[in-house]
Formats: structure tokens, C-alpha cells, sequence
């Protein structure tokens, strides 16, 4: 009678410790392997342990920034007439990016005195490409399309009212200006010029050197300068 008792016993309380690990194992989340028993993480790792394998991949999708000597941030953009713009587009083609503004009294007194479209015209068309990008937040396509006319400029001018590609570029003032070569590589960035404030009798154009030292195949004079003028009126990020 008393083995029967005992045996019973016994069989209801491996019952019970069954039960338990059951219930244990039902709120337990088991992380998926991540590689083989050799390089992945040990049977005991938790999911936190396991987490950093996946920081390369987001690192690796971070957003580029405009960088002197490394390459210049790819882009698509919309111009005053809806015509599609992209960066790559012009491999093989210096391209001179410039930031404007039409409100911008720097920006008006450079096209009066046509600064950047004596530029344009003196560089050779089938080997540099001038792209105006407006920024500002209120930027209109009918506006831009004003400015071209009343100027006469051979250029487009594209839209950018989220800003997205100023921020990229990292673009502050209007004027500002970036020359690329035809690898896509960025080898100035700075000041359209040495003159502010048209003081002076002769001023040093820092575009226009970088862009004939990159035709004649040497590296540009200069490569950074600080950028004046007005500040790009971006709106809410």
C-alpha cells in the first residue's frame, strides 16, 4: 500500500515540473541563427548580444554628404520647365553646381554684372555643365523660369524646395558653389570668387580657375574657400 502511495506521488509531482517548463519555454523568444555554429552567436547570446551584426547594413545606407575630394552626392532633380535632371547623367562632363537665389541682392548683383553666364559661355559646352539649384522653401517654377528669361541664361535652374539636396551638398549661402569633375568627384567648393563686396579691381574667380585647371587636366589652384552671401532659406526639416 505504501510503494502504490509513493509511486503515486511520484508521478504527480514529474507531472507538475513538466508543466512548469512548459509555461517557461512559451514566453521565452529564441533569436534566429545568424550564421554558422562557428562565426555566429554562441547558444547562449541574447538577442541584444546578437543586435550589432546588423549595424554594417545600416551604415552602410547613411546619406552621403558633398566632400572635397570624395564623390559628390548623386542626385535627381526637376527644372523649371519639368525637364528631369540627373548628376550621373553628366559623367564624363565637369559639372558646376551653383546655389541661387533671385532674391538675394549678392545673387542680383552678380547677374547684372553676369558674372556666372560669362562663365558658361567661356568654357566649353560639350565639356562643362552649369546646373543653378534653388533651394529656398518657396521656390516657384514660374519664378525660376523668369529669372532665366530676363537674364538670357543657357542653364536650368532646378527645384528644390524641401531642400534635400542643399542639405546634402551642405549648401549655405547663395551664392555657393561646387565643381565636379568627370570622374564625379568634388574639387572645389567655396566662394563663386574672392569679392564680396565688388571692391576690388580685380578680383580672383575661384570657379572659373578650377574649372580651367581641371580642362588642362591639373588639379584646381584652390579647392575650399568659405562661401558668402545670403543664407539658403530652407524651410522646416
Amino acid at each position: 500500500m505504501r510503494n502504490t502511495l509513493m509511486l503515486g506521488t511520484t508521478v504527480l509531482l514529474a507531472l507538475a515540473l513538466v508543466a512548469c517548463d512548459d509555461d517557461d519555454a512559451a514566453g521565452e523568444v529564441t533569436p534566429e541563427p545568424t550564421g554558422s555554429a562557428a562565426t555566429g552567436p554562441s547558444a547562449g547570446a541574447s538577442a541584444e548580444e546578437a543586435r550589432p551584426t546588423e549595424q554594417p547594413t545600416q551604415a552602410a545606407q547613411a546619406p552621403v554628404t558633398a566632400t572635397v575630394g570624395a564623390p559628390a552626392p548623386d542626385f535627381t532633380l526637376t527644372d523649371q520647365a519639368g525637364t528631369e535632371h540627373r548628376l550621373a547623367q553628366y559623367r564624363g562632363r565637369i559639372v558646376v553646381l551653383e546655389w541661387i537665389s533671385p532674391n538675394c541682392p549678392f545673387v542680383q548683383r552678380h547677374y547684372q554684372a553676369q558674372t556666372m553666364k560669362r562663365l558658361v559661355d567661356a568654357f566649353p559646352a560639350d565639356r562643362v555643365v552649369w546646373l543653378a539649384i534653388d533651394s529656398s522653401h518657396d521656390v516657384q517654377a514660374s519664378d525660376s523660369q523668369e529669372w532665366r528669361e530676363e537674364h538670357g541664361l543657357p542653364y536650368p535652374i532646378l527645384q528644390d524646395a524641401q531642400g534635400t539636396v542643399g542639405r546634402q551638398y551642405a549648401a549655405r549661402t547663395t551664392p555657393h558653389m561646387f565643381v565636379i569633375d568627370g570622374e564625379g568627384v568634388v574639387r572645389y567648393a567655396g566662394a563663386i570668387d574672392d569679392d564680396p563686396r565688388s571692391r576690388q579691381d580685380q578680383d580672383t574667380n575661384y570657379v572659373q580657375g578650377a574649372v580651367e585647371a581641371l580642362l588642362a587636366g591639373n588639379d584646381p589652384p584652390v579647392t575650399s574657400t568659405e562661401p558668402y552671401g545670403c543664407t539658403v532659406k530652407y524651410g522646416e526639416s
